[in-house]
């Protein structure tokens, strides 16, 4: 009898500790639970981006500000005196090379009102969504300017006052420094042709040689 109620005694003992040890392990996992919740809390809130779906605007410093705002663009009281007044551009980008090379060889021989319409086509395509929306796409899109032969262009003398008075042009016009005749204009071509797309289109000018149409 007395070895029984021992092993009963002891049988309880077990049980008990069985109870401690699980409640002691149950613990342990839901502290191990919640400090896996905390540190998941804090890497969710510190690692992963948050995207903004509104527009966000950068401030620029103010010395960038007033770099591209500030311009000091000559005034003059004639096309002509503003071309003489207008800097001297010994390196151009690919894009105003493009435009002031058409004028170039588009229209050189032509009076300077001329030359600004010529260079003013060309900035309306490039805003037109009916032609490439670059200087260059525009002068070389296939079969639109006779001088580009094989898609390049030809050798421009570069010491002549033709070019220096093109270039001038062609930064007039990209800066829409001073009006041009052709206005809203997307094609031109010299009087002595008639094409026959001439008849579908409205003329806008007729300056010396060409006639412009939109």
């Amino acid at each position: 009898m007395r070895k029984y109620l021992f092993g009963m005694a002891a049988a309880a003992a077990t049980m008990i500790a069985t109870f401690a040890g699980a409640e002691e392990t149950g613990a342990q996992a839901a502290q191990a639970v919640a400090e896996a919740t905390t540190e998941e809390t804090t890497l969710t809130t510190e690692v992963v981006p948050v995207f903004v779906s509104e527009e966000v605007v950068q401030e620029l410093p103010e010395e960038a500000v007033q770099e591209s705002t500030d311009v000091d663009f000559p005034e003059a009281d004639s096309l002509y005196e503003l071309v003489a007044e207008m800097p001297a551009t010994e390196n151009l980008s690919d894009e105003m090379r493009c435009l002031a090379g058409a004028v170039y060889f588009e229209s050189r021989g032509e009076p300077l009102a001329g030359q600004l319409a010529v260079a003013q086509v060309i900035v309306n395509r490039s805003e037109s969504h009916q032609f490439p929306s670059s200087y260059c796409g525009v002068v070389y899109q296939r079969s639109q300017f006779s001088f580009v032969r094989g898609g390049a262009m030809p050798r421009i003398k570069t010491g002549s006052t033709a070019w220096k008075r093109a270039k001038a042009i062609a930064r007039i016009a990209h800066q829409g420094l001073w009006d041009s005749e052709a206005h809203d204009a997307l094609y031109f071509h010299a009087k002595y042709v008639k094409p026959s797309w001439a008849r579908k289109k409205i003329a806008r000018a007729t300056i010396d040689t060409h006639i412009f149409y939109r």
